[in-house]
């Protein structure tokens, strides 16, 4: 019995990801699964008699056998209006079927990119073009399950077909075998294009993205302004032609051999008619019964050589991508057996941490070693590239060190559930994303569990100094954000950041709050006065036994009136920490940090 929870660990790779699909239609949808598969076996059955009927049709008449005239006018009768009976039925069934299971693998394909433990998937070229490929795969998928019916079908087809070709003689089961060269060359015309596909993924990106450039409303200003957009086009035919081309020389070479493969075919049958009619020297119904079947068998090979490449192509390609994705985001946390404490004690300390973005050798951050104290408000500055960011994504498990380790209280993070991990985790980031949503749930987001939290979204407002905003939007909180839905209002880059800023204040009691330079839009007097408020707002924050609740604050910021607040001021330079202390301390080193903070503050008189 069909079980969607089989293991398919021994299956081969091809089966284990067709086998992997199907199941996530047999969850979605079972009995619509097996109604539209059991429809497309049964109509296949009337189509594939019909050359008997023909057969005794034509005996019937030549030995004026009534007998055999009704069966074949009842047989022709009853296959005709069984045909599109069946066909209609079929069609509306595997309609619905496809409705239904398209919706589970969009949300399939969505859960899985959206709960990858990191985000190199995101960032790394390589993985890029494999999502690139399947997210315009996905869309077709769906048909697959109707091509998987289809193939079966006319598989039933061309076994009823040769079974009547049997009948004949059992040399022209030969027939069948000469149709294996189109079988063979139509599995094997999508690998080597898949193949040269993803071998021109790269600048169909590239084309997908000038196109988006020239056409949508975002850079339409500065497109216009430059007068680019010739230049846009121009490349954007060029990046096209580029990733064409690897295609199109391979869909000419294998175009020649499925063509040479028919032609052999085509020779076979031919020599079967000429041996039934003068080497068996058969009746004029048998001879009948090699045309019509043999008509039909052609007919049957190349629907079931098509429906094997678009299985082929379609679905074991797409398929095989969605498994990758599947177990490359189950290995990610496949170790991750650790728990996530209730509150930091000690602190969280990068041990000799060295990192290295996927595909490259270059060291982002090289031997980080830092302890950075629980209940502190910790600064990160750096020039541009010191390795910031990167330090701030390796906290929140958007990658994972290359070398060293991140332990929090002594436990290895790397062995904590990411999932698990990010719920104890806030944040607000240069590099926000405008949610536009109604503008209670856009903040609101930062907490799903009080999405529709009114009184919850109204604190966290309220700590990111986002009052301002919301008191200028129409209908308050309730207001659409975004122009292009109806009632919807635009807002300034700066009001956006501060709706950001008050999603990540959703969470009341995070372990780790990261500020990734979330106010960069701000001017520098708003921005002080935020962080120096919420900072003094977390260090009052404690425990019931009188101790602090633990919680790290991570400030990032490129303004060091802002950062001389902080508990504790980490200096990164070229990949490497350079200097850690208190303001106070770090300005009497004279070091690094002193002369950036001389540097703009006398940019600031």
């Amino acid at each position: 019995m069909f079980s969607p929870e089989a293991d398919d660990t021994d299956l081969p790779p091809a089966l284990r990801s067709m086998w992997r699909v199907v199941k996530i239609g047999y969850s979605a949808e079972p009995w619509l699964l097996a109604a539209a598969f059991t429809l497309s076996m049964v109509a296949a059955l009337p189509d594939a008699l019909l050359a008997l009927w023909l057969k005794l049709l034509s005996q019937g008449l030549l030995e004026s056998n009534r007998g055999l005239l009704r069966i074949a006018a009842v047989g022709l009768a009853v296959s005709a209006a069984a045909t599109w009976f069946l066909r209609t039925v079929s069609t509306r069934v595997q309609r619905r079927f496809r409705d239904k299971v398209t919706i589970a693998l969009e949300s399939h394909v969505a859960r899985l990119q959206a709960n990858v433990t990191t985000i190199a998937h995101q960032e790394r070229p390589d993985f890029l073009d494999r999502l690139s490929v399947l997210r315009d795969q996905i869309f077709v998928l769906d048909h697959m399950y109707l091509s998987l019916f289809s193939t079966c079908g006319w598989i039933l087809r061309l076994g009823v077909t040769v079974a009547l070709l049997a009948s004949i003689h059992p040399v022209l089961v030969l027939l069948a075998l000469f149709a294996l060269p189109t079988v063979l060359t139509s599995t094997w015309r999508p690998g080597v294009e898949r193949v040269a596909q993803e071998r021109g993924a790269q600048p169909d990106r590239l084309a997908k993205h000038l196109f988006l450039t020239a056409t949508t409303a975002p850079p339409g200003k500065e497109v216009r302004v430059t007068g680019i957009g010739p230049r846009l086009v121009t490349q954007r035919r060029a990046a096209w032609e580029r990733s064409y081309a690897e295609v199109a020389g391979v869909r000419w070479a294998s175009a020649f051999w499925h063509t040479l493969a028919w032609a052999v075919f085509g020779g076979a049958y031919v020599g079967a008619i000429v041996f039934v009619a003068s080497g068996l020297h058969a009746s004029p119904g048998n001879v009948l019964l090699v045309l019509a079947a043999g008509a039909r068998l052609s007919a049957y090979i190349g629907a079931t050589v098509g429906e094997i490449g678009f299985l082929r192509g379609i679905w074991l390609d797409g398929s095989r991508r969605l498994v990758w994705l599947e177990e490359y985001s189950a290995s990610l946390d496949a170790d991750a057996d650790g728990v996530v404490p209730e509150r930091v004690v000690h602190g969280i300390t990068l041990d000799h941490v060295s990192f290295a973005y996927p595909g490259t050798d270059r060291l982002v951050l090289e031997n980080v070693d830092v302890m950075l104290p629980a209940g502190a408000v910790i600064a990160v500055v750096g020039e541009n590239g010191a390795g910031k960011t990167t330090f701030v994504k390796l906290l929140a498990k958007m990658y994972e060190p290359t070398s060293g380790r991140i332990l929090v209280d002594g436990a290895e993070l790397s062995r904590m559930p990411a999932a698990e991990w990010r719920k104890r985790l806030a944040g607000a980031f240069q590099d926000f994303f405008r949610f536009e949503f109604a503008a209670r749930q856009s903040v609101g987001v930062g907490d799903v569990p009080r999405l529709d939290d009114v009184s919850a979204v109204t604190v966290a407002v309220g700590r990111a100094g986002a009052d301002d905003v919301v008191e200028h939007l129409v209908a308050g909180l309730d207001t659409q954000l975004g122009p292009t839905w109806p009632g919807g209002v635009e807002v300034s880059f700066g009001q956006w950041q501060k709706v950001a800023l008050a999603r990540g204040f959703m969470r009341d009691e995070p372990l780790l709050l990261v500020l990734d330079e979330p106010t960069a839009a701000l001017d520098a007097e708003t921005e002080h006065a935020l962080f120096e408020r919420y900072a003094t707002a977390a260090r009052r924050r404690e425990g019931p036994d009188g101790v602090g609740a633990g919680r790290i604050t991570i400030l990032v910021s490129h303004r060091f009136s802002t950062v001389r607040m902080a508990d504790l001021i980490v200096v990164l330079d070229g990949a490497r920490v350079v200097e850690v202390g208190t303001h106070e301390d770090l300005m009497t080193r004279g070091g690094q940090y002193a002369e950036l903070y001389g540097i703009q503050a006398a940019a600031y008189r």
